[in-house]
């Protein structure tokens, strides 16, 4: 039986560079589809179930912002790459915030862009074989309670289900879990596991931390592993 080509949705009021973007996937042997306004990428979501979306933030009515909130409220493991004119550390941060999983400024090299929808993609297409010869590390495989988190895979199972995780959480887990027992301020994990300026005033580490607990923690109103320090910062405790 054959495996459907992967789809991709894009959200580009700008036709010559949606047209260009939709070409280069489809010679990659993706299904792609075109929405030049926020609204109409919204129907074709709702009614097409793409893989991953490609989307502008500076669209005609309804904006890429308010596309993105809507889907993660229903959604929050579709892969969203935003293409965007903005590309200051705060318009990063936002997207990040709110469930972006890569963040691509224009102009753009075609080839890395082509490169990170591939890597994306893999996410939904890892093998279900896992290897039991190495030893469980930080780095690849990590277990705490009733969890595991697959560093490799991208995915983790908690609470008797299985989940893919996104870089970005991926970068904060590794790096909390690297840490444990030490407290790491907001600034220190924007910086060391972002790459975001630890100056930056954001609620972003904030938002993803929640996100975590409600995956791993039993009563995630009381958190046994990831732990507020109130004025410092969190600290994960395993």
């Amino acid at each position: 039986m054959n495996q459907r080509s992967k789809r991709i949705l894009v959200v580009e009021d700008e036709q010559h560079i949606a047209e260009g973007i939709s070409l280069n996937l489809e010679l990659q042997g993706y299904e792609v589809r075109i929405a030049e306004t926020g609204s109409a990428g919204l129907n074709v979501w709702q009614q097409w179930l793409p893989d991953l979306i490609v989307l502008d933030i500076m669209l005609p009515g309804v904006d890429g912002i308010s596309v993105l909130k809507r889907i993660r409220l229903e959604d929050e493991r579709l892969p969203v790459l935003i293409l965007s004119a903005k590309s200051t550390a705060e318009d990063r941060v936002k997207g990040l915030m709110l469930g972006v999983d890569d963040y691509l400024s224009k102009p753009f090299n075609l080839d890395e862009f082509l490169l990170r929808v591939e890597r994306l993609l893999k996410r939904d297409g890892w093998s279900k074989q896992e290897s039991d010869e190495a030893p469980p590390s930080p780095l690849n495989s990590y277990r705490f309670g009733q969890n595991r988190i697959d560093f490799t895979l991208s995915r983790a199972i908690c609470k008797g289900r299985e989940i893919s995780l996104t870089e970005q959480e991926l970068r904060l887990l590794r790096l909390l879990i690297c840490n444990r027992g030490k407290v790491l301020s907001r600034g220190e994990i924007l910086e060391v596991a972002w790459g975001f300026s630890k100056d930056l005033s954001t609620r972003t580490v904030d938002n993803f931390i929640v996100r975590f607990r409600k995956y791993f923690e039993v009563d995630p109103k009381n958190p046994v592993y990831f732990k507020s320090r109130r004025s410092v910062g969190y600290v994960f405790d395993h």
